[in-house]
C-alpha cells in the first residue's frame, strides 16, 4: 500500500474499528470517499456463536448504542450475546446491599427500556472491524514501528513496511507508540489497586441489575451476563489483590461472597480470571501535527464506573464528524483546525468524567474523613432524590451533555 492514504488508524481495538467504520460509511457517498487503513497487529479470532461468554466485557451506554449502529456494526440490542440490564444497585458496605441506604438506578425512571448492555470486548471489536472492512477499509496485520510528521502527510515505518497517511490516528492503548512518537506527554498515576475479573456463577438471579459496592479496600462490581452468570470486576488494593490472585477457586468465591455481602448468594468460579493494574492517564494534549489520539491513547479512567470504553467510542464519534465535517468544507483531513477542534470538545468531557470517577474511588471506596462519611451517606439520600437520580441517569447513558450527532440519533 504505496499510494497515500487519508487516514491511518494505529490499533484495530473496539475504539480504533469504530472511527475507521464511521470516516467510511461518513465518506461513502463522497465523489471520492476517504482512503482508510486500521493496523492491528493481533485481529482477533473468529467467534463462534456458541462459545463461552469471554470474561472480558463492556458496559455499552445508549450514546454508544447508537455510535457502534451508525458505523454499521450489530447493535447489542440485536445480540444474543448482550444483556441489557434495566437496574443498578450501589451502596457502601457500611449499609446493607437492600437496604434504602443503597442508591437504585431504575430505567423507568427516565421511560428508558433499560440502562444499557453488557457485551463482550471480543464481540464489539469484532463487529465494528468487520464494519470497517465492509465499507470499504483495508486491515493490515501489522503494528507502527516509527513514523516521521511532515507538512503534508505522515511516513510510517510499520512491521508490514513503510506507509503514507495524511491523518495518523493512535488508537495503540495506554502504552502508545504514537503519542511517544510524536512527543505528545501525559499524566500517568498509579491507582496502587488491581482489578480482577472473572465470569461467576450466583445462588441468586441477577436480575438484569449492575451490582457495585465500595469498600474502604477497593470496589467490587457484578455485570449480568446473558446466560444467566456475572461478569465480577474487583478493584482491590494491590496487597489485598494477591492474595486474591493466589487463592484457589475455592477460598476466592468465599472471599468474594464476603466482599459482596452475599448480595447474589453463594457465588462459584465459572471461569479463568484475570489481573491487571490501574492507573490513570491524562495526556496534555490529544492532537499535534497530523495526529489525533483517541480512547485509552488519550485518557485512562478507573473501571468503577464502566466508561472507558464509552468515552473512546465518544472520541472516535467526535473525530470521525470533525474530519467529515472539514471534508465537506474541501479541509486535508490532518488539517490543524479539524483536529483542534476534535480535542476542545473531548478533552473537556472527559476531564470533568475523570474527576468525577477519582472523586467517587477517593471517597467511596477509600475515604476515611468527614467528606467521605458525607458522600457515603449521600448515595442514600440520591436515592430519595428522583431529580437528582434523573440527572445521574441520564449522564451514565449518554443522553446529556455535548454530544456528537450520531450519538444522539434514536437507534432504528
Amino acid at each position: 500500500m504505496s499510494d497515500l492514504l487519508d487516514v491511518l488508524v494505529a490499533g484495530g481495538g473496539p475504539v480504533g474499528a469504530c472511527v475507521g467504520a464511521l470516516l467510511m460509511r461518513g465518506s461513502a457517498t463522497n465523489a471520492k470517499p476517504l482512503r482508510v487503513a486500521i493496523l492491528e497487529p493481533k485481529p482477533p479470532l473468529l467467534l463462534q456463536p456458541d462459545a463461552p461468554l469471554d470474561s472480558r466485557v463492556v458496559a455499552i451506554s445508549r450514546a454508544s448504542e447508537r455510535i457502534i449502529e451508525a458505523a454499521g456494526a450489530p447493535p447489542p440490542s440485536q445480540s444474543p450475546r448482550s444483556c441489557a440490564y434495566e437496574h443498578m444497585r450501589i451502596w457502601h458496605e457500611s449499609a446493607a446491599p437492600r437496604s434504602s441506604d443503597a442508591l437504585v438506578f431504575d430505567a423507568a425512571e427516565v421511560g428508558e427500556p433499560n440502562l444499557g448492555f453488557i457485551l463482550e470486548n471480543r464481540f464489539l471489536q469484532t463487529g465494528l472491524l468487520d464494519a470497517f472492512a465492509e465499507a470499504g477499509g483495508v486491515i493490515q496485520s501489522a503494528e507502527i514501528l516509527s513514523l516521521q510528521v511532515q507538512s503534508d502527510e505522515v511516513s510510517v515505518v510499520t512491521s508490514a513496511g513503510p506507509l503514507r497517511a495524511r491523518l495518523v490516528v493512535g488508537a495503540d492503548g495506554a502504552r502508545s507508540v504514537v503519542r511517544d512518537a510524536v512527543g505528545l506527554t501525559a499524566d500517568i498515576s498509579d491507582y496502587r489497586q488491581t482489578a480482577l475479573v472473572c465470569t461467576v456463577a450466583t445462588e441468586l438471579s441477577h436480575e438484569s441489575t449492575a451490582w457495585q459496592r465500595f469498600m474502604l479496600d477497593g470496589t467490587l462490581a457484578f455485570l449480568p451476563l446473558s446466560d444467566g452468570h456475572s461478569s465480577i470486576v474487583w478493584s482491590a488494593d494491590n496487597e489485598r489483590a494477591k492474595a486474591l490472585i493466589a487463592a484457589t477457586p475455592e477460598d476466592f468465591a468465599a472471599q468474594l461472597d464476603q466482599a459482596s455481602d452475599h448480595a447474589l448468594g453463594k457465588t462459584r468460579i465459572a471461569g479463568d480470571r484475570i489481573s491487571f493494574p490501574l492507573q490513570r492517564l491524562a495526556a496534555h494534549h490529544y492532537t499535534a501535527q497530523r495526529v489525533a489520539l483517541i480512547g485509552d491513547a488519550a485518557h485512562v479512567v478507573h473501571p468503577l464506573a464502566g466508561q472507558g470504553v464509552n468515552l473512546g467510542l465518544l472520541d472516535a464519534a467526535v473525530l470521525a464528524e470533525s474530519v467529515l465535517a472539514g471534508l465537506r468544507g474541501r479541509e486535508d483531513p490532518g488539517a490543524l483546525r479539524v483536529l483542534r477542534h476534535y480535542e476542545r470538545w473531548r478533552k473537556s468531557e472527559v476531564t470533568l468524567m475523570g474527576a468525577a470517577i477519582d472523586a467517587f474511588d477517593r471517597f467511596l471506596a477509600h475515604g476515611r474523613g468527614p467528606l467521605a462519611k458525607f458522600a457515603q451517606h449521600g448515595l442514600g439520600w440520591v436515592n430519595r432524590s428522583a431529580e437528582v437520580k434523573r440527572f445521574f441517569i441520564r449522564r451514565a447513558l449518554g443522553l446529556s451533555g455535548e454530544l456528537p450527532e450520531v450519538a444522539r440519533r434514536r437507534a432504528r
